[in-house]
């Protein structure tokens, strides 16, 4: 796995070059690009995502929106009613920052109470909220809110794509075997049943998400102008 992460860092490190240029956001990119990848990888590995991660890059997320704001005309309407955080270049990339990061963390928040409160047990941990306010520190309020929902999208299909190849590969079938002669239920139920309760590891999905929003956003942000006018 080791050459292979170590090769998608330095394709991704290229690629930051290549959009942004030889300039101080580029190293702001390249930073954060770095902590995706470690949570990725490791939310994969061992369905963690430490804290020593997501609270470093929560200080370096707000220690950059000092000097390289996430901007967004999301933050811009909502500071416009308070001129006197709109005066300091520094007060208002940090004021985006806190707000991109407040709207990650309290919506994940939201989904996994619902989740809790529909399927009756936890749909995720606080570690992916503790992502979500490193990740809105560093895209502002819009790619936090872009980084939600293709995470979320990914996840879902690819998770249903895996129930589905689970379910018809007999996975864990010897158990289902067992509880079908103890009369729990049909084979085939308690087949689906087992391979719906496979677990995906979201911080993942929202990595990946979060680099699509920091190399397209701007052609999003392109075609979503385009589309409303």
């Amino acid at each position: 796995m080791y050459p292979a992460i170590e090769l998608l860092t330095g394709l991704l490190f290229v690629a930051c070059y290549l959009t942004f240029g030889f300039t101080p956001e580029t190293f702001k990119w390249l930073f954060f690009t770095g902590l995706v990848i470690v949570l990725t990888i490791t939310d994969v590995r061992v369905r963690l995502l430490p804290d020593a991660v997501n609270f470093f890059g929560l200080g370096l997320g707000l220690a950059f929106a000092s000097h390289i704001s996430p901007i967004d005309p999301t933050c811009m309407r909502l500071l416009d009613r308070f001129p006197f955080l709109t005066r300091n270049p520094m007060v208002l990339g940090v004021s985006c920052a806190i707000l991109g990061a407040a709207a990650g963390s309290l919506l994940l928040l939201a989904a996994a109470a619902l989740y809790k409160l529909v399927r009756g047990r936890d749909g995720m941990g606080m570690g992916d909220v503790k992502m979500m306010l490193m990740v809105g520190t560093f895209l502002g309020i819009q790619g936090t809110f872009l980084t939600l929902l293709f995470g979320t999208l990914l996840g879902s299909l690819i998770g249903l794509l895996l129930v589905i190849v689970l379910f018809f590969t007999g996975w864990k079938g010897k158990v289902a075997e067992r509880a079908n002669r103890k009369g729990l239920g049909s084979l085939s139920s308690l087949r689906w049943t087992i391979a719906s309760r496979y677990q995906l590891p979201l911080g993942t999905f929202l990595g990946i998400a979060a680099l699509l929003v920091v190399f397209f956003g701007r052609w999003i942000d392109m075609q979503a102008y385009r589309f409303l006018r």
